[in-house]
C-alpha cells in the first residue's frame, strides 16, 4: 500500500455519524469542525499570525529564547536549504534526534516542502537504524551526533547520500555550548567520517537559487510518520497526514480553550512520540505558549526544572508523575503554577491517581491530573478528562469530532453501555495506514456497515450512558484462565492499594490445567522488604477484593521493571523473560 493509496482512507471521511452520547458537554459547532486543506507548516503559520504571536518567545532552551518570528524566518531558511538540496516532495526524510530546536525546525521545514518526516529514537542499535532507514528508502539523513558512531558503521548498506548532524549544543548560549563541547567530547564520534556527513553549520552554508514553485498542498497528503509494535508487536511505520495532525490540534484547543500564549510547558516527552510531538510541541505552538525544550530528563531533577520554569501545563507518562512523587527535593515546591497537568501514553490505576493528585494538592496545586487516552495510530490522544467533564476511574469523553465506540472484539456489533468490548475509534485523527503494509493496516483499519472507517486499537473497555469510557487493558495482554477473563490492569489496581507497593506489573504465565494463571512483578516502597507476611498481606488484599481466579499465583519482588523507551513498564519484556526461565 503506497502513500496515494492510503489517501483514499482520509477521502471517505464520515459518512454516517455515530451516536455521540458525550456531545452535550461540547459546544455543537465543536462537534462539527472542519479541518483546513492546508499542510502542518501552513495551519501554524495562520494560527501565530492570527494571534499575533511573532514575538512571543516559542522555544526556551536552556534559557536561550527564540521568537516565534525568529522561528519562523529559521524554518523557511531551512526549507531553501532542503530544496537546495535536492529533497523532493513525498521524500521520507529521516530525523533522529532527541528534543532540540534544529530538529523541530527542520521538521517543519520539510513539511513546508511536502517531504514526508520518519522520526527515529537516538537510542536505537546500529541494525535497528540501518533496517529503518532501509525500509524508508531514506536518502536525506539528519541525526544527532550521539547516533553518528552508529550510522557510520551501516551507512554504506543503506541509500543514504547525505547526512546532516545534529548537536544539541548549537542552539545553546556560549558559555552553556563551550561547557557541552567539553562534556559530551567522550561520547561524540572523532573517527574518520563518511565523506557524506555534513554538519548543520555546513548545511547552512548552502546558497544559490531555485525556483519557487507555489505547491498546493492537500490535508490528506502523508507529513509523519511515527513508529509502532502494531498489532502483531513487530515494527511498523505510522503514516499520518497534515489532516491528521491539524485535527488532533483543533480538538485539543476545543477541549482546552483556555490554552493560551501566556502559558509555559515542558517540552519533556520526546518528539518522536505522537504524544510528545503532537501534545507538548504542535498543540502549544498554535496557541502561542512558550516550549521549554528538555532534549534529556533526569528525575532527579525534576524539581529543578518545575522550580526555575514554573510550568502552567505538565504533560508526561506516568513514568513522569511518580518520579515527582518519589523526588526526595520537593518538600517546599510550590505548584500552584499549575493549569494542566495531562498524563498519557499508560495508564494510570485509581491508587496511583490518588496518590499523584495528593501531591499536587499538598504543593499548592490548583488542579488534578487528567487522564488521557490515545494510540499514535490516532495520532495521540482520543479521549481526556475535560472541566466540568470528569469522572473518576474512565479516561473521561472522545475529543470534540472524534467518535468512539465498543464493539465485541474483531467484529462490527456494538455492545451495550456498560459492557466490556473493544475500543474502536472514528474520525479525521485515523492514521492513513501502516507504511507498505497493507495486511496490517486492513487488520486494524476496517470498513463497517455504516460507511465509516473504524480503528480497532485492541484495547478493551466500556462506555457509559453519558459516554465516559473506562479501560481495562489491551486485547493481548487479557489473560484466560479456566476460560475466565482476567484483566492485569485490575489486579495491578488492588495490589497498589498495599502501603509496602510502589509499582506492580502482571503478566500471564502458562499453567497445566487452567491454561494461564497470573504472576505479578513488585517493585517494593524504600523500607520494606520481602517476606511471607508481605506475600500472605498481598494474598489478602487479593481474595477480599479479586475473583479466586484472578489471584496471582506467584509474587516475584525485583529492585525496578523494564521500561519501553518513552517509559512505560514494559510487560512484554516480563513475558519474553518468563518463556526464558520455563525453558
Amino acid at each position: 500500500m503506497d502513500f496515494f493509496d492510503m489517501r483514499l482512507l482520509s477521502f471517505i471521511g464520515i459518512k454516517k455519524v455515530p451516536d455521540a452520547p458525550w456531545k452535550k458537554y461540547y459546544k455543537p459547532e465543536d462537534m462539527k469542525y472542519i479541518v483546513p486543506n492546508d499542510n502542518i507548516y501552513q495551519f501554524l503559520i495562520n494560527k501565530i499570525k492570527t494571534g499575533k504571536y511573532e514575538n512571543k518567545t516559542a522555544i526556551n532552551y536552556y534559557d536561550k529564547k527564540i521568537t516565534y518570528q525568529e522561528f519562523l524566518n529559521r524554518i523557511d531558511n531551512v526549507a531553501f536549504k532542503f530544496k537546495k538540496m535536492g529533497i523532493k516532495r513525498y521524500e521520507i526524510v529521516t530525523i533522529i534526534s532527541a528534543n532540540i530546536p534544529e530538529a523541530l525546525i527542520s521538521f517543519y521545514a520539510l513539511n513546508k516542502i511536502g517531504a514526508v518526516v520518519n522520526l527515529l529514537h537516538p537510542l536505537l542499535s546500529e541494525n535497528e537504524i540501518k533496517d529503518a532507514l532501509n525500509m524508508y528508502h531514506t536518502k536525506h539523513l539528519l541525526a544527532m551526533d550521539i547516533t553518528i558512531e552508529k550510522i557510520n558503521n551501516i551507512i554504506d548498506k543503506t541509500k543514504v547520500s547525505k547526512v546532516i548532524i545534529l548537536s544539541p549544543g548549537t542552539s545553546m548560549k556560549k558559555i552553556k555550548k563551550f561547557i557541552y563541547k567539553i562534556v559530551s567530547f567522550n561520547s561524540r564520534y572523532h573517527g574518520v567520517l563518511n565523506s557524506k556527513f555534513m554538519s548543520w553549520k555546513e548545511f547552512l552554508r548552502i546558497n544559490g537559487s531555485i525556483k519557487n514553485d507555489i505547491i498546493k498542498f492537500k490535508k490528506d497528503d502523508p507529513a509523519l510518520i511515527l513508529q509502532s509494535g502494531g498489532t502483531t508487536g513487530t515494527p511498523k511505520g505510522i503514516v499520518l497526514s497534515n489532516g491528521n495532525i491539524n485535527a488532533a490540534t483543533i480538538s485539543a484547543l476545543k477541549a482546552y480553550p483556555d490554552l493560551n500564549q501566556k502559558d509555559v510547558i515542558l517540552g519533556i516527552m520526546p518528539i518522536f512520540h505522537g504524544f510528545g510531538l503532537e501534545v507538548s510541541i504542535n498543540d502549544a505552538f498554535c496557541v502561542g505558549a512558550e516550549v521549554v525544550l528538555i532534549p534529556t530528563f533526569k528525575s532527579r531533577k525534576f524539581d529543578e526544572l518545575l522550580r526555575k520554569y514554573r510550568p502552567s501545563v505538565l504533560v508526561g507518562v506516568p513514568t513522569l508523575f511518580e518520579a515527582l512523587t518519589t523526588n526526595k527535593n520537593t518538600d517546599d515546591l510550590n505548584l500552584s503554577n499549575l493549569k494542566y497537568v495531562i498524563s498519557g501514553g499508560d495508564t494510570l490505576n485509581k491508587e496511583r491517581v490518588i496518590n499523584i493528585n495528593r501531591f499536587l494538592f499538598n504543593h499548592g496545586s490548583r488542579t488534578n491530573m487528567i487522564q488521557g487516552y490515545g494510540l499514535t495510530e490516532a495520532v495521540a490522544a482520543v479521549s481526556v478528562d475535560l472541566k466540568g467533564a470528569s469522572r473518576p476511574g474512565t479516561i473521561g469523553i472522545p475529543w470534540p469530532g472524534i467518535y468512539i465506540k465498543i464493539f465485541e472484539p474483531n467484529t462490527e456489533k456494538g455492545v451495550p453501555y456498560n459492557t466490556d468490548g473493544e475500543i474502536c475509534v472514528c474520525g479525521p485523527v485515523v492514521m492513513l495506514g501502516y507504511y507498505n503494509n497493507e495486511a496490517e493496516t486492513n487488520n486494524i483499519l476496517k470498513f463497517h456497515k455504516d460507511g465509516n472507517i473504524w480503528l480497532h486499537t485492541g484495547d478493551i473497555g466500556s462506555m457509559d450512558e453519558d459516554g465516559f469510557i473506562t479501560y481495562k487493558q489491551r486485547l493481548k495482554r487479557m489473560i484466560i484462565s479456566s476460560g475466565y477473563n482476567v484483566y492485569p490492569s485490575q489486579i495491578e489496581e488492588v495490589l497498589m492499594q498495599h502501603k509496602a507497593v510502589l509499582t506492580v506489573s502482571v503478566i500471564g504465565i502458562p499453567h497445566p490445567y487452567k491454561q494461564e494463571v497470573a504472576k505479578a512483578y513488585i517493585v517494593l516502597n524504600k523500607g520494606y522488604y520481602k517476606s511471607e507476611k508481605l506475600i500472605n498481606e498481598l494474598k489478602d488484599l487479593c481474595s477480599k477484593n479479586l475473583a479466586h481466579y484472578a489471584i496471582p499465583k506467584e509474587f516475584e519482588f525485583r529492585s525496578s521493571l523494564p521500561k519501553t523507551i518513552v517509559g512505560k513498564i514494559d510487560f512484554t519484556k516480563l513475558q519474553e523473560e518468563n518463556i526464558e526461565e520455563e525453558k
